[in-house]
């Protein structure tokens, strides 16, 4: 499994990239395995709300349909458009061109709730 040092994690399996005020949300390489063959991402309007560990879009795979939780509050500032045409991406590059949000922070310190990559480890095993 691969779990970046450089990123954080939340318990449902997000990854978050910190750049700033701004974090990019994806998946994790474990939850897109155990979701299997992604055949549509619904993401959120750019402008939205989000609210830490609450719903803000859906993946769909052909054996099931799971949340997208943002693992910050903060405004949707962009969503991968790329996933509409090719929701796969999250399956072959979670970490990278597969990414499905970015999020503006309302507060940084909701990042304190997130583990790191040997916590995500632990907790994932």
């Amino acid at each position: 499994m691969n779990i970046p040092k450089e990123l954080k994690y939340s318990k449902d399996h997000e990854w978050v990239h910190i750049d700033g005020d701004v974090v990019t949300v994806g998946v994790t390489d474990y939850a897109q395995s155990e979701l299997g063959d992604i055949v549509f991402v619904e993401l959120p309007e750019t402008g939205d709300s989000a609210t830490q560990n609450e719903e803000c879009g859906t993946i769909e795979a052909v054996k099931t349909v799971s949340d997208i939780n943002a693992p910050v509050s903060g405004e949707i500032i962009e969503i991968n458009e790329a996933l509409e045409d090719e929701p796969t991406l999250v399956n072959t590059d979670c970490y990278g061109e597969g990414w499905i949000i970015k999020i503006k922070m309302k507060d940084s310190a909701e990042l304190d709730s997130l583990m790191d990559a040997d916590a995500y480890q632990a907790f994932s095993n």
